[in-house]
């Protein structure tokens, strides 16, 4: 634990989320690929939590810390798509988990990441509460039901991407995935009526162990995210990630031209840090 998180915001954001009455699912976009689902009956699930800011110089983060994890109130479950650090993060997601008594949910490329970094002893976790998952499974939390589906990021080990059932609707939430034949199978499987995926440009990042400058590509481009929202048949495209790094950052407006022409996504949302929608 070396990372001190400050935010910009103070509480306010965290308040909204708290004192907010849902009359089905409410959906906070936290930038990077974090979001918050709250159910009409209080039910809380964070995913992909991030509130760090990066590795300078090598990744920048270019948007506000929009709440200390301390501020958190509450939550049932925290979901990790991939091994990545700003989706599986100590200093983002350990005190939420310490402080709700929430359960931790993520593939075991993820779970080694908290094993190595001792998130239960660091932060006085029952080690009961992080459960391994896998494509396949299913479990609930609340009033969701969530499943556990393939992805593609060739970076990562393991990724994961997840369905969230509620009755007001479907959610879909492909960590940092790339078009690729396991999005067909989902996209067959279920009705899904919101998802979100990870958009950015390919920029000069510095390699991790070189330090030298290299040309990165972590992200859907705007074919990548047409062609993976016609494989999951989303009626409704939430581009993220976009926001987040030096150097990748993109503009989401450009996907209205993009996607003239194709059957999907059937509306495109753009949010901001902070944003919510309805399912």
């Amino acid at each position: 634990m070396n990372e001190i998180i400050h935010s910009t915001w103070g509480d306010y954001l965290s308040n909204e989320i708290y004192n907010s009455s849902p009359t089905g699912v409410s959906i906070w976009y936290l930038g990077c690929q974090g979001f918050v689902l709250k159910a009409s009956d209080g039910t809380t699930i964070f995913i992909d939590p991030y509130l760090g800011t990066g590795d300078p110089p090598r990744t920048i983060r270019m948007i506000p810390v929009p709440f200390h994890p301390s501020d958190i109130i509450r939550a049932d479950a925290i979901l990790a798509t991939h091994d990545h650090t700003d989706h599986v993060h100590e200093e983002s997601q350990a005190p939420i988990l310490s402080k709700t008594n929430s359960c931790y949910y993520a593939p075991d490329a993820s779970m080694h990441i908290v094993e190595s970094e001792n998130w239960t002893e660091n932060w006085d976790i029952s080690p009961s509460k992080f459960i391994e998952v896998s494509e396949g499974d299913s479990f609930t939390v609340g009033s969701f039901t969530i499943y556990v589906e393939p992805a593609y990021d060739p970076g990562a080990r393991h990724p994961v991407s997840y369905v969230i059932k509620h009755d007001s609707g479907t959610f879909f939430h492909g960590g940092d995935t790339k078009p690729h034949p396991c999005l067909d199978d989902i996209g067959n499987n279920y009705d899904i009526d919101l998802g979100s995926l990870a958009f950015g440009s390919s920029g000069i990042i510095l390699n991790k162990k070189t330090r030298k400058p290299k040309l990165t590509k972590w992200y859907c481009d705007e074919s990548d995210i047409i062609q993976a929202s016609c494989q999951l048949h989303l009626k409704r495209l939430i581009p993220a990630h976009w926001d987040m790094w030096k150097g990748l950052t993109a503009d989401p407006a450009s996907l209205f031209h993009h996607s003239r022409g194709f059957e999907y996504p059937r509306h495109i949302e753009i949010v901001e840090i902070g944003d919510v929608l309805t399912l």
